[in-house]
């Protein structure tokens, strides 16, 4: 690899394209590029029929013997995108583990690091050749589609492929371009499109000559000296059409102060923040608790040192976990270095960002999907920059190009949001841990329910425990109760979703002034529609799924494809009208609230009530300002949020989570109970917390009863021990899918076969192929492996001999999707 100190010239790239592919691709450097190419820029190249933007990961100046390429097949990049690389040093190494550790394209796991709308895109473009026209001329009669093409590139000139295939269809066009373009009567050429997302850039107004009236000038008239005191009101530069507004004026009397000398016109480059019209909150002199000293204390000494340290901070809900985190990236700015922090959810950024921007000011820069692209790349190329020196975000933050890293911080690190669900598949938790590992940074994992491979890897040194045991104030934790079920089943029937306790419990609580949540992990009205005459249900087409009944747009809904369709009159299957509309989701239990309850002010919070931008944002910040009485909703009611009035939480049921197919059920639904508990009593009143439930004996929902996490730890990792699962093993999934279920068993045979041959020494446990837990989704048939190993390093070079050999028996690996440390086995 070259020295990039060095004078000699590189002549060879080596590029990772974003393409499910794991291998890089070398090319050869034309002059003009030689000499400005840098790791990390972005640059165009060939590949097979198409141009593809790739990203520069190596330069060479010879061809090392053992890449067994002869230079003359190489063909040449194209263009080169960066005038200065967009990737980093740092990001580039740490895709790269990533990619390795993950079983994944390092190109993908570099597109997944840059912000979207990016990248240059390439499009196919065709034109009428010279020969082409002539052969119109003596073919014109013909009405062959092949001639109908060849008409059309004559009438309309240079046609991209997309507005072919849209006319004449993709096969058809497909074909007869090959035809014309074998034969010359056609060209075709490939135009570079620029990225989607650019800076922003308007015409603004500055003030230039502190002298408004020159001897040999005319006064200034009274429009022309309005102007000017509104310029100078907004500190000497202004928007040109903020200005015209203002002024109540045209063009006309600004560009007369423009001629005179006194101000000028430029373009200047406005700032999308996601944060311009944000109220902050007041700035609190808080004064930490003996314990929070001692916990930053432990930081800032990690700090200090300047080297890597891993700390899991075990703190109860309500603890002050918060103010650890500002103090000690104060403590980090103050060394010249910068932070970053990971929240789990969208829905807890804007409470953070608001904080820390308040505290912080422009330093804060914000990282995650439901801003702009226009937002998200400015903030990008803030901290690209330096000029933001903390980035606060959801998972893929964890690419943020932060200069000179010195802490991170993962809060809520048990959540399940921050593993990435499609490729590439990633954990940005574990990538963070990495991260900090190379940057000799410090990084904190927070929670008040570590995930069991967190607290097992603290247990063993790996990581420094640090614990913050008592709330704020010494405020006690909510009281929790466990409501069976099975006797209000038995004394108000089948129909009660509420039991009398609850519903007592919202009268009590309402009556005093004070706030409710109600949870229920399940958004829609009815979770299946049933056909009481033959008993099938109605299930998504494309999904082994039951489809969701949404009262609000009258649709049932399938949940993973996204699949509607009205709800039919009669049962499909047999025609019946006696269909029953069952289970219950957070539209339901809306209603009944509203119905039972309709003085009180109810809003909904899932996924959909809060499609629009900032709906999630407006409602949260009018339920913490008491404009709202109670919040029902799913999971996302349960993380970070914190409100001081909120004295009661009522689960309606968690017992679905209990019963899915997967070893980390037990864990998710305490973690959920325990956080959700921690949104009652936060304030100077005592909360209270019920928890209806089918299963009041499960050890899960006993310990989250009592939010006792050390006996609940104690008793899973038995479990966990016992049946081979991690964090005593290694794991990986892999997931066979296709549209045939025949062609996907086939494959998953074959890969078994490997795996079974390459296993001699029996270092891993192989499980399947059997269908997943969902064993059909968006129309795809779905197999499943798994496989266990004491070792990672055993895993690894199992599964890459396995996958080696399944290629050489043709198996059709582009089928298969291999999860490193899978989250969800469904």
């Amino acid at each position: 690899m070259l020295n990039l100190e060095s004078e000699i010239l590189p002549e060879f790239v080596e590029v990772a394209l974003p393409l499910p592919l794991k291998q890089t691709f070398t090319y050869r450097l034309p002059i003009g590029l030689q000499e400005n190419i840098k790791i990390g820029a972005r640059l165009l190249v060939p590949f097979g029929k198409r141009q593809l933007t790739g990203y520069a990961v190596a330069l060479h100046v010879n061809l090392s013997p053992e890449l067994e390429i002869e230079p003359e097949t190489l063909k040449d990049a194209l263009e080169l995108l960066d005038a200065e690389p967009l990737l980093t040093a740092e990001i580039v190494r740490l895709t790269q583990w990533a990619a390795d550790y993950y079983s994944a394209s390092w190109g993908e796991m570099l597109k997944a690091s840059l912000p979207a709308g990016i990248n240059a895109s390439v499009e196919q473009v065709y034109t009428i050749t010279a020969k082409g026209r002539d052969e119109l001329l003596k073919i014109s009669s013909s009405n062959t589609i092949k001639v109908k093409v060849l008409r059309h590139l004559g009438e309309n000139g240079e046609t991209t492929n997309r507005e072919l295939t849209g006319k004449f269809g993709a096969s058809t066009s497909s074909r007869a371009l090959r035809e014309l373009v074998k034969e010359g009567w056609a060209s075709i050429f490939h135009r570079t499109l620029t990225s989607q997302v650019k800076p922003k850039r308007r015409k603004a107004v500055r003030l230039l000559s502190p002298e408004f009236h020159k001897p040999d000038q005319k006064p200034l008239n009274e429009t022309q000296t309005r102007i000017i005191e509104i310029i100078l009101e907004a500190n000497g530069e202004i928007i040109f059409t903020d200005l015209i507004e203002r002024a109540d004026v045209g063009a006309s009397p600004i560009q007369t102060l423009v001629k005179r000398g006194v101000l000028e016109i430029f373009v200047q480059e406005v700032q999308r923040d996601p944060l311009q019209n944000v109220v902050l909150p007041d700035l609190l002199n808080l004064t930490l608790t003996d314990e929070q000293t001692s916990v930053l204390e432990e930081i800032q000494k990690a700090l200090g040192a300047e080297k890597y340290q891993a700390f899991l901070l075990h703190g109860v809900t309500g603890s002050g976990k918060t103010e650890v985190y500002i103090r000690a990236m104060q403590t980090t700015l103050e060394k010249g270095k910068s932070a970053l922090m990971l929240v789990p959810e969208i829905a807890l950024t804007p409470v953070f960002s608001r904080r820390l921007r308040a505290v912080f000011g422009d330093a804060v820069a914000i990282l995650h999907s439901n801003l702009s692209t226009g937002e998200r790349f400015d903030e990008w190329r803030r901290l690209r920059s330096g000029k933001a020196r903390i980035a606060i975000g959801t998972r893929s933050a964890i690419f943020a190009p932060l200069q000179n890293i010195g802490l991170i911080i993962v809060d809520e690190e048990h959540d399940g949001s921050y593993r990435q669900s499609e490729m590439p598949f990633y954990h940005g938790r574990d990538i963070a841990i990495v991260r900090s590992n190379f940057a000799n940074a410090v990084i904190v994992l927070g929670s008040a329910t570590p995930a069991l491979e967190s607290f097992h890897n603290a247990q063993n040194g790996k990581y420094k425990y640090l614990t913050l045991p008592n709330r704020i104030g010494n405020r006690p934790l909510a009281r929790a109760e466990l409501v069976d079920m099975r006797g209000v089943f038995k004394t108000a029937g089948k129909d009660s979703i509420f039991a009398p306790e609850l519903l007592e419990a919202i009268e009590e609580t309402h009556s005093k002034g004070e706030q409710s949540i109600i949870l229920l992990n399940r958004r829609g009205f009815s979770s299946f529609v049933l056909c009481r005459t033959c008993g099938e249900t109605i299930r998504c087409k494309n999904c082994d799924i039951t489809l969701t009944f949404h009262k609000r747009e009258a649709k049932l809904v399938c949940h993973y494809c996204n699949h509607r369709e009205k709800v039919p009159r009669v049962c499909p299957m047999c025609e019946s009208k006696f269909l029953f509309f069952l289970g219950e989701g957070t539209e339901q239990v809306e209603d009944i609230l509203r119905r039972k309850f309709s003085n009180l002010r109810i809003a909904r919070v899932d996924r959909d009530s809060t499609k629009r931008k900032h709906e999630l944002e407006n409602t949260l910040t009018a339920f913490s300002e008491g404009k709202l009485d109670m919040l029902v909703g799913t999971q996302m009611l349960a993380k970070g949020h914190d409100f001081h009035n909120v004295t009661l939480v009522g689960v309606i049921s968690v017992d679905a989570g209990l019963g899915l197919p997967d070893f980390r059920s037990a864990e998710r639904t305490f973690q959920l109970l325990t956080q959700v508990a921690g949104r009652a009593g936060r304030g100077s009143l005592q909360g209270r917390v019920l928890i209806q439930t089918f299963y009041p004996e499960h050890y899960a929902l006993q310990h989250a009863g009592t939010q006792n996490y050390d006996e609940f730890y104690a008793e899973e990792i038995r479990f966990r021990k016992n049946l081979n699962y991690p964090p005593f093993v290694a794991l990986a999934s892999l997931l066979i899918k296709h549209q045939n279920y025949n062609y996907a068993f086939d494959h998953a045979g074959i890969l078994r076969e490997c795996l079974e041959k390459v296993n001699v020494e029996k270092h891993c446990i192989i499980l399947g192929p059997a269908p997943a837990p969902l064993a059909r989704l968006k129309g795809e048939h779905r197999l499943q492996i798994l496989v266990k190993a004491r070792n990672r390093r055993h895993l690894r070079e199992t599964l890459d001999f396995a996958l080696a050999e399944a290629q050489e028996k043709f198996c059709d690996l582009r089928i298969v999707y291999v999860e490193i440390d899978p989250v969800n086995l469904l």
